[in-house]
């Protein structure tokens, strides 16, 4: 194994990937946010915050499944992706009626 599987490995089995991935989402909507509210431009916020939550709960259900977390844990945030995901297109279909 290179020295650089051996550190690769343990940083995307410990969850330390998704955990820069998350915080990366979060940096994004953050910045996205403040554009929108100094600028008055660019996307608005219910443009997407539906769907990135969506992304966010499968991303933390991917972590806690790589972790070892309960079942109940993993299938709450999978429902919360699925709603959100469900609120969103439903948002967008009413949007072009």
């Amino acid at each position: 194994m290179s020295w650089m599987q051996a550190w690769l490995q343990p940083w995307i089995m410990g969850g330390g990937l998704i955990d820069t991935i998350i915080a990366l989402t979060l940096l994004e909507v953050a910045a996205l946010l403040a554009y929108h509210h100094q600028t008055k431009r660019g996307l608005a916020p219910r443009d997407y915050l539906l769907n990135v939550a969506s992304g966010l709960c499968l991303m933390l259900a991917l972590r806690c499944a790589m972790l070892g977390s309960s079942g109940n844990l993993i299938a709450a945030l999978l429902t919360g992706a699925g709603v959100a995901h469900a609120a969103d297109i439903a948002w967008r279909l009413r949007r072009r009626t």
